[in-house]
């Protein structure tokens, strides 16, 4: 498994399973067959309602705990710093952990600073090995590093090949924070899984669309957490180290960029009301 070295120094699978979307009733077993497929890397979140599985799912692997790297994410608070440790302490209680690989303030609304401050706190007690954030566009980013100690390990966006995001990798690797991938699908969307790029990229190379999908993302140096409820296409995810991608196909997939996000805006105020205004 390729890995990315985090600014404080924590290593990184750069390949992972995630769970969004994933029922709680499903999830228990759908991670215990990520796990076998050899899956090291889990990412969850508060708000899928899953860790309890997830954390079932881990305790009943067999895994060493030092083979594993598990994110979690906390939701929209406005409560304060006392409140996003207690916050942090359900999660890790429900997954059933002594400490976390990565925490994440999982969208950038609320009190996100009272957040940071309660996380950096922990950061430095040993119960998270890294910290970062998710969905936060270049503006808040820089803003949270200015006026904070610890800056950001990772940032989680929506990544593919419709919204590739350059300019925003750019901008996180000059600041020494790694960019991780959310929906390197686009979850089908504009006929992904169909697109004649991408599927002739997929034919010269004897892979899936899937695949080279993954494999563009890797080969960015961006980490990706592709989800699957179905083991052989668990399988599939995972089989993207045997093979690497041209600078002529690189650059075919980069033709394929709208520039747009494929589900919503985080800085159009109507999501921003929607999904900022709800509470954990």
């Amino acid at each position: 498994m390729e890995t990315v070295i985090l600014n404080d120094g924590v290593e990184m699978p750069i390949l992972g399973f995630g769970v969004y979307q994933v029922p709680p009733e499903d999830t228990e077993e759908v991670v215990a067959t990520a796990l076998d497929v050899g899956y090291r890397h889990i990412d969850t979140a508060a708000a899928y309602g899953n860790e309890e599985a997830v954390g079932r799912a881990i305790a009943t692997s067999g895994v060493p705990r030092d083979q594993l790297f598990v994110t979690t994410k906390m939701w929209v608070q406005d409560k304060g710093q006392d409140y996003a440790t207690q916050l942090f302490e359900e999660s890790r209680t429900k997954l059933g952990l002594d400490y976390l690989d990565l925490y994440l303030i999982h969208q950038p609304y609320g009190d996100y600073y009272s957040s940071w401050r309660a996380m950096e706190r922990l950061h430095a007690d040993g119960a998270i090995r890294a910290i970062g954030v998710s969905n936060f566009y270049p503006d808040r980013l820089v803003d949270l590093i200015n006026h904070n100690e610890i800056p950001p390990a990772v940032n989680q966006i929506e990544t593919h090949p419709f919204f590739q995001r350059n300019p925003d990798q750019e901008l996180m690797e000059s600041n020494g924070v790694q960019m991780e991938s959310w929906g390197p699908f686009a979850e089908g969307r504009n006929h992904l899984f169909t697109d004649p790029t991408l599927t002739e990229i997929a034919s010269a190379t004897g892979k899936s669309v899937a695949q080279v999908v993954l494999r563009w993302l890797i080969q960015r140096e961006v980490v990706v957490i592709p989800k699957s409820v179905r083991r052989e296409r668990m399988v599939e995810n995972f089989d993207v180290f045997g093979f690497e991608l041209t600078p002529e196909q690189m650059d075919q997939v980069a033709t394929l960029d709208k520039g747009t996000s494929a589900f919503f805006d985080h800085r159009d105020p109507e999501w921003v009301s929607r999904i900022g205004g709800g509470r954990s």
